[in-house]
């Protein structure tokens, strides 16, 4: 599983980068999760923290489910579901405000 999970971090990191909302997020393995963030600057000095944005659960081999972290920091699950170029679609097209950098 985890060589499956790092050939899918590789794919998502390519599809990320084509588009301007999703450019230069960084992308980490949980489990069956790939977690999208963005290093933002935290603090009094600035110090560049991770903070996770999106997260898509594998459901099988093509397909994935996508989530979203609340302010409480749990996880919410959307109803989205399908290809990960499905899912980065919708990250682009519909949540481009919960990807975008705060600066």
């Amino acid at each position: 599983m985890k060589e499956q999970m790092q050939a899918a971090r590789v794919a998502l990191q390519l599809l990320l980068q084509v588009s301007e909302p999703t450019r230069g997020m960084y992308i980490r393995i949980y489990g069956k999760h790939l977690i999208l963030g963005r290093e933002e600057p935290w603090g009094p000095n600035g110090e560049l923290e991770k903070d996770d944005r999106v997260r898509l659960t594998r459901l099988n081999s093509s397909n994935y489910g996508l989530s979203v972290k609340r302010h409480t920091g749990r996880w919410e699950k959307t109803p989205f579901m399908g290809t990960m170029k499905e899912m980065v679609e919708v990250i682009q097209n519909l949540m481009p405000h919960l990807v975008a950098p705060y600066t």
